[in-house]
């Protein structure tokens, strides 16, 4: 193995919201530690993130996916090039791809299994276009060792820290939420907690033809319904044994729409009732996963969410007094690139050949280095 060097990586995610292309140019170092130089949201073209949605559906066909691999990796390349035309060449780029679908289940066909992820976004049309060494598709080899291909982010929650003197529950709020459980003297695990903002930016888009609930300011116009509350909760995922992982192949445009069927009338009560539901779901898996095994000092919230203002209003009512509640930002770790930073450093792991899953989290059998490397 080369002997480690500073790298500086533009690292692309997209995530379940699908809101945008996060793009950042980071410095990472020997240690592990990642340093945001600049970071970017681009926005997606209109009938390209469209199609995207029409996969989420369940809907396009073979001839849809194909192409829109190709052309998401265009997208992925515009983005990386606003920050190539600003600040150079980087030494790689790391691209986690647009997942369009994620099946992290035990099925079996003719005793094959069909546990399996697609991320979309063609790592040599990125290459190609950027001119830059592409570091790609990092969940199948995690799911080829026998995990779910996800949470990947733990990796670098634990590196970033692991060394604090504090039990920590690094929590993302995206589309779908995660939790990452750092602690002195306990292995780091995670695991999906459910609903993220998937089901605020649905209802937002429906009721109120706006993209999310910013600041959280129409689920604080409304209110909490609480019988509906109670029958979301009773789902069948939150009670599910960690390590485990969903997405919108679950909690998909079909089960928002069964669940409306039983909202109230007033779509400001909904907004509010989904918004808790978010809070809700990730105060109980603490219940439930956490703190058996781990006493919590702080949650540290990132992602969108770490925004939304009653969303963290909530998450303070529900999470135990004792707990601080605090953001990616106390740390100088960007609430909207944290996991761009998180990407820059699997990237690196995977240029020099460093195990860079965590099976704690995922399930695998075993450390692996997840990443495939083209150079067009």
């Amino acid at each position: 193995m080369n002997e480690l060097e500073p790298k500086k990586v533009i690292a692309l995610m997209s995530g379940t919201s699908c809101d945008s292309i996060d793009a950042g140019l980071c410095e990472v170092y020997p240690d592990k530690t990642v340093k945001l130089i600049h970071g970017i949201n681009y926005k997606y073209p209109e009938h390209i993130r469209a199609k995207i949605f029409q996969f989420f559906r369940g809907e396009g066909s073979i001839k849809d996916i194909c192409q829109m691999n190709f052309a998401v990796g265009k997208c992925f390349a515009q983005a990386a090039k606003v920050l190539i035309d600003e600040f150079g060449k980087p030494d790689f780029i790391s691209s986690h791809g647009q997942t369009i679908y994620h099946y992290p289940f035990d099925e079996f066909l003719d005793g094959i299994s069909l546990k399996s992820t697609f991320q979309i976004g063609d790592s040599s049309v990125l290459s190609y276009d950027t001119g830059c060494l592409v570091i790609s598709n990092f969940r199948e080899a995690d799911i080829a060792a026998g995990g779910q291909g996800a949470p990947l982010v733990c990796f670098a929650d634990e590196k970033w820290f692991k060394h604090r003197d504090k039990n920590y529950a690094i929590q993302n709020i995206g589309g779908i939420s995660n939790v990452t459980v750092v602690s002195r003297d306990y292995d780091t695990f995670g695991f999906d907690t459910g609903t993220g903002n998937i089901f605020i930016d649905y209802c937002m888009q429906k009721y109120f033809q706006q993209s999310y609930d910013k600041d959280g300011e129409v689920a604080a116009s409304g209110i909490v319904s609480d019988t509906w509350l109670e029958c979301l909760l009773q789902d069948e995922y939150y009670f599910m044994e960690p390590p485990k992982t969903t997405g919108r192949e679950y909690f998909s445009s079909a089960y928002i729409e069964n669940m409306l069927k039983f909202a109230p009338e007033n779509p400001a009560d909904i907004v509010a009732t989904v918004t808790a539901l978010t809070a809700k779901t990730i105060a109980q898996s603490y219940e439930r996963f956490v703190y058996p095994n781990v006493g919590i000092h702080e949650a540290v919230i990132c992602g969108g969410g770490a925004y939304n203002k009653t969303l963290m209003k909530f998450l303070r009512t529900y999470l135990p007094s004792y707990i601080d509640l605090k953001t990616c930002e106390d740390y100088a770790i960007s609430n909207n690139f944290k996991e761009v930073m998180a990407f820059a450093l699997l990237g690196y792991c995977a240029y020099y050949g460093i195990p860079n899953n965590l099976p704690c989290c995922t399930g695998a059998a075993k450390r692996v280095v997840m990443g495939k490397l083209t150079k067009v």
